[in-house]
């Protein structure tokens, strides 16, 4: 064993073994390999330019788990990207005047370099960056395939306009009705755009939620409610006094009876008819987009509506019309465009309703509940009625319990061609298109004699070109003097390319599959590659992900599959969502935040270190730059060293919670470090040659220690199995205890300490790998630890032989006993009455009766 001073220095360890895994290729997967193979991918980062203690945690979660694979054999791919695309860079290109690429690949150097001191089992080898060409290339060329196989199309489609900007802006980029940006009034276009089918697997999206046994239940229920599978019917309105039908469609067919009016989008066909001619109409169209056009916005909003001259006539009661007003809070994305108002039964057609004078009328009553009684209630003014009961005022239905009604009012909408039983999904086709520089070109040219054309596959990548600015509004792209310009690959005529980018999801849709093969320039990924590695085995990210970038990639497994690149339809079998790292806040006594290095606790009172002025102090929350509760991880590395900030990150709180930042925390893993260098620095007991122990006898605290060893190699290999991090350190911590009790007067506990601390190492390296692997070193081994085998426990030492038994006296404890584990009543009750205790409370006298709980209790009474 090599001599070690009695203090760890993270600083010479750390970058030692870094270095050495990185010279000997350590973590580089196997292309192919008779091992079983684990793929282990964390959600890779956006290059901003610094990583925060969110990717602390997250990248070192992910890599425990692909280190403690390795170590059990299996071939582990565990590799790392940049979700490289995206509007920052071009808003920093904007803001500092410097091109999104330079911006974007001097972050990934910056990043990088951050990343590695936390010592990453990463096989970097494997790197992709999403704005590179050797990227980009494949996806126009899988766009061009889901084109051909009818999962790609261009449409119309309403979208958000800037127009100081000339763009489109997301929903989350309108703010009050103006462009974030910009603060010019948002106008709604409808504009050419390009769309994925997405709709194309609602069902089947849906239907495999229930096969992803290893997702967090949240996250199902999240993406079930996204894809929205809703039942219904579409029903026919005649509109009155000219040809055509209004169609509808609902999932409440049961309530047609108390029908009082009907509400188109103010996109829809008729409204938009009428805008033509109607300039109140178009007045009030603005006056809504102005209030907000996000979901969330109109949602929120007061409902608004105006009378159009149109009216229809209601299905099952050919004697009614109902007017058609055009409502601010009909959305045409979803359903029709139109919906039929029951305002007893929906509280927004209720609050619709008595703005504008409508009639109220109840179709459905509580069981067992008077009905005309209940009808008028809701007619004077209660609110809504929405849940169960029997269908009333409603003709033929009437007395019918809902689900009865439901499908009776379909039955007869049927048979009078009046509309039918259907399907319908929230889900809607992904728009993918952004008019925007720094993104993916759509590897389409527009010709006015072909129309639109695919780009050749022998002229693929399309590529961005470099010689932008963005002096001017709006798409540097579109702006451009000769990018834009091409000949039509059909007919040879000048034509035009698309000047739309990709949304910046697509690229995220597919980097699990290019990690596969990264470097193929032939191809995206060859097919037998893919089909070893996927899915991903373990997926890790925040929740913020769960529906649309999970959703997306569900999507685009299969639109692969169709087209023939893999033979998955779900690219991740497990997934884990990590809770965020919180800090708390801190306000000066001007009202500004302040960084937690700025502030010194003084007792109870915190104060800012520049002033020593008194600091309010704030809840905790997520750490954010605009709060200023940040930690910088350099920092913390510098200070502490990567296993303490690891250790840290893994042992304060379950992993799927949030975790707390404290200097308290943080403090304590490091003092722990030092204590598992000093159990081998130090040692309590002269450590035998070896850890082998087969040939040695072993008793008392020695004997705990052999076995206090096996049993955490069990539990801790279940816990990280099952991803409970912070219980695995906490039974590593009673590990450490257990070897620091170890007497050397004990027989064989030379060997004991040398084991359980062998042990300690093997179980601990994924998370402290470092100083795990400088004391293995230490130990005299000269293979690293990073190669070694996954500790096994041996089933001999986890059984247990003896038990605690506690003896009562007439109900009183009065002593214990130690008695082999199922041992016979007959000889518990002498080991029993042997003990001076017993005797002593006896006073000499035979007892009436002894009763013994096998393995738990002996109760005398005398």
């Amino acid at each position: 064993m090599t001599r070690m001073d009695e203090r760890y220095n993270f600083r010479e360890s750390e970058p030692k073994w870094q270095a050495y895994w990185a010279e000997t290729d350590a973590f580089a997967a196997e292309a192919a390999s008779a091992k079983p193979k684990c793929y282990v991918l964390e959600m890779f980062p956006y290059p901003s330019g610094r990583i925060h203690m969110g990717h602390v945690r997250n990248y070192t979660l992910g890599d425990v788990i692909a280190r403690f694979r390795r170590a059990q054999g299996y071939n582990v791919l565990h590799p790392m990207g940049w979700d490289a695309f995206g509007l920052p860079a071009e808003n920093a290109a904007i803001q500092n005047r410097v091109h999104p690429a330079k911006w974007t690949r001097e972050n990934i150097s910056t990043m990088k370099a951050q990343f590695q001191p936390l010592g990453l089992s990463i096989d970097w080898s494997r790197e992709v960056a999403t704005c590179e060409p050797d990227y980009y290339r494949h996806e126009q060329k899988m766009f061009l395939d889901f084109l051909a196989a009818g999962l790609a199309y261009r449409k119309t489609s309403m979208v958000n306009w800037d127009p100081v900007e000339h763009t489109v802006l997301a929903n989350e980029q309108v703010i009050d009705g103006k462009g974030w940006r910009s603060g010019a009034a948002v106008e709604r276009r409808e504009l050419a755009q390009w769309f994925l089918k997405i709709t194309a697997f609602a069902d089947d999206l849906l239907e495999a939620l229930e096969t992803l046994t290893e997702w967090p239940d949240r996250v199902r229920i999240m993406q079930h409610n996204w894809i929205g599978r809703s039942e219904g019917a579409r029903v026919f309105f005649d509109l009155v006094g000219r040809d055509g039908k209004l169609e509808v469609f609902t999932t409440r067919p049961d309530t047609l009876f108390g029908a009082s009016f009907c509400a188109i989008s103010m996109n829809h066909p008729l409204a938009k008819e009428l805008a033509e001619t109607d300039p109140a109409l178009r007045e009030f169209v603005s006056a809504c987009n102005a209030v907000g056009t996000s979901e969330a916005a109109i949602e929120t909003a007061e409902k608004m509506g105006y009378r159009t001259p149109f009216s229809v006539v209601h299905p099952f009661d050919p004697a009614r019309t109902l007017p058609v007003y055009v409502a601010n809070f009909v959305l045409m994305e979803y359903g029709t465009g139109a919906i039929f108002g029951c305002p007893a039964h929906d509280q927004r057609d209720m609050d619709f309703a008595r703005k504008y004078g409508l009639p109220v009328t109840a179709v459905v009553a509580p069981k067992d509940e008077d009905a005309a009684a209940f009808a008028a209630q809701l007619e004077a003014g209660a609110e809504a009625f929405t849940g169960d009961g029997v269908a009333i005022n409603s003709g033929f239905l009437n007395g019918l319990a809902v689900a009865e009604a439901k499908r009776a009012a379909i039955g007869r909408l049927a048979a009078e061609n009046r509309g039918s039983g259907t399907v319908q999904f929230r889900l809607r086709d992904w728009g993918v298109s952004r008019q925007r520089y720094w993104g993916c070109p759509i590897p389409m040219i527009h010709c006015p004699h072909c129309g639109v054309v695919p780009v050749p596959d022998d002229q693929l990548p399309v590529r961005l070109p470099e010689d932008v600015n963005f002096d001017q509004p709006g798409n540097p792209l579109a702006n451009h003097p000769t990018w834009k310009n091409v000949s039509c690959p059909v007919c040879g005529k000048p034509a035009q390319r698309e000047t739309d980018t990709f949304d910046t999801f697509f690229e995220s849709s597919w980097y699990f599959a290019r990690f596969c093969d990264p470097k193929n320039e032939g191809a995206a990924f060859d097919r037998a590659a893919v089909d070893y590695w996927l899915p991903v085995d373990q997926y890790i990210g925040g929740i913020e992900h769960a529906v649309l970038h999970l959703l997306y990639s569900r999507f685009f497994t299969r639109a692969l599959k169709t087209c023939g690149y893999l033979g998955i339809d779900e690219p991740f079998k497990g997934l884990f969502t990590q809770g965020m790292v919180c800090h708390e806040t801190y306000r000066a006594a001007n009202g500004g935040w302040l960084y937690p290095a700025e502030v010194e606790k003084r007792g109870e009172q915190a104060v800012e270190i520049a002033s020593g002025a008194p600091v309010s102090l704030g809840r905790s929350e997520k750490m954010s730059k605009s709060k200023k509760n940040t930690v910088d991880p350099g920092h913390i590395i510098e200070t502490y060293g990567a296993d303490a900030a690891r250790l840290f990150m893994l042992s304060d709180s379950p992993p799927d919670r949030d975790l707390e930042w404290t200097e308290a925390g943080i403090d304590g893993a490091w003092r722990y470090i030092q204590r598992l260098w000093r159990l081998a620095a130090v040692p309590a007991v002269p450590l035998a040659e070896s850890a082998e122990t087969a040939s040695v006898s072993f008793a008392g605290s020695a004997k705990e220690t052999m076995a206090m060893a096996h049993r955490t190699i069990a539990a801790v290999t279940d816990d990280l199995a099952r991803l409970r991090f912070n219980t695995a350190v906490a039974k590593l911590r009673e590990l450490s205890n257990q070897i620091a009790a170890t007497k050397p007067e004990d027989a064989g506990a030379p060997a004991a300490y040398r084991f359980a601390l062998e042990t300690l190492l093997r179980l601990i390296a994924p998370m402290t790998p470092h100083i795990a692997e400088e004391i293995w070193q230490a130990l005299g081994h000269p293979q690293p630890l990073s190669a070694a085998d996954w500790p096994q426990a041996d089933p001999a030492w986890l059984a247990v032989d003896t038990v605690t038994l506690a003896v009562q006296v007439n109900g009183k404890l009065r002593a214990t006993l130690e008695a082999a584990v199922g041992a016979d009543a007959k000889t518990v009750e002498s080991l029993a009455m042997a003990l001076s205790a017993v005797q002593t409370h006896l006073g000499g006298r035979t007892p009436k009766k002894v009763i013994v709980v096998p393995d738990k209790i002996v109760n005398i009474v005398g």
